[in-house]
Formats: C-alpha cells, sequence, structure tokens
C-alpha cells in the first residue's frame, strides 16, 4: 500500500488521466443530481471519503464529508466562473488512489490534515462540475450535485459502520484498497 500511495502523485501527471470528463452541459436540479452518479470516478471517490470517514471514526464521520461538499461548492463556483484550475483530471483521479489508499491503510491523520486532504480533492471535483454545469440554471445544478455527493458520502460511512458494527474492518480496508486500484486503473484506460 505504501507503494501505491507513493505512486499516486506520479500518476497524477499522466495525460491519460484527463479523459474522465466531457464537457457535456445540462440544466436543472437532475442534471446536478445525475452528474456524480454518471460518472465512475465520482462515485469511487465519495464512496472512498465516507468509508476512510467511517474507519477514522468520531467527528471524523461528519467532518469529512463536510470538508469535501464545502470545497466542491467552492470549487463549483470556480469553474462556472470560468476560473482555470489546472490539473482538475489527474487530481480526481488521484483523489480515488489516495483516499482509497487512506482508507485501506485506515490512516488516521491529523484533523487538519485529513480536512485538508479531503478538501483539495473536493475543490478539484467541485470545479470539474461548475465547469460542465449550466450558467442559466447554476443554483439548482449545485445544489443538486451537492445533494447526490452527500448521498454517496453517507452510503460510504453506513457501509463501513455496518461492516465495522459486524467486525468486518477488513472489509472495509479491502474495499478501499479496491478503490484505489479501480482508480489506478481508470488513470491508465
Amino acid at each position: 500500500m505504501k507503494k501505491l500511495l507513493a505512486l499516486a502523485p506520479t500518476l497524477s501527471l499522466a495525460p491519460a488521466m484527463a479523459m474522465a470528463h466531457d464537457g457535456t452541459h445540462g440544466l436543472g436540479f437532475t442534471v446536478g443530481m445525475a452528474h456524480p452518479l454518471g460518472g465512475l470516478d465520482h462515485v469511487l471517490a465519495m464512496v472512498a471519503v465516507g468509508l476512510w470517514a467511517a474507519l477514522v471514526g468520531g467527528r471524523a464521520l461528519w467532518a469529512l464529508p463536510v470538508a469535501f461538499v464545502g470545497a466542491m461548492v467552492l470549487g463549483g463556483v470556480l469553474g462556472a466562473s470560468a476560473v482555470v484550475l489546472p490539473g482538475t483530471e489527474p487530481m480526481i483521479l488521484s483523489s480515488i488512489v489516495i483516499v482509497g489508499v487512506l482508507a485501506a491503510l485506515a490512516l488516521r491523520l491529523p484533523s487538519a490534515a485529513a480536512l485538508a486532504v479531503v478538501a483539495v480533492f473536493g475543490l478539484f471535483h467541485g470545479h470539474a462540475h461548475g465547469t460542465e454545469g449550466p450558467s442559466d440554471s447554476l443554483a439548482l445544478y449545485a445544489a443538486g450535485f451537492a445533494l447526490s455527493t452527500m448521498a454517496l458520502h453517507a452510503a460510504g460511512v453506513a457501509l463501513g459502520l455496518v461492516l465495522n458494527a459486524v467486525s468486518a474492518r477488513s472489509v472495509v480496508r479491502v474495499l478501499g484498497a479496491g478503490t484505489a486500484v479501480a482508480g489506478l486503473s481508470l488513470a491508465l484506460v
């Protein structure tokens, strides 16, 4: 796992990673809700944040998802405002690998560091959403993608908590590792 974590920043520079979004535009709340669900990159990263939060426990159960979503909304505003954020696609794919590894290792970072990690990744995910969103119904679109993201985080937290409760913490860690491997495979496609 340590090798995987060390490899993630290097892979984030790979040009093949920049293929996750096609720039498709849509309108309104339902399109915003569907956007995070329509891309495996988003689903994996957001569920992984929930899994990691469940493994860390305590305040992380809500603080990691809230930090991600808050930064994601800010990133969405930046993207919709045509602010260029270099490396958006590589960072999105890196988020899958890195958060997957963090969950696989059940790594307990200091709170500020953990929040910073998910916030940075949330910013880039949001930037992609905002860049692809409609200008005429941006607020509804943002509300949709924020709600959908929270649901994916909640699914990861719930799955992690259920598995922890039945003494299957190792399964949560395996899911984290699987997420990291899936992120690597998306990066290489």
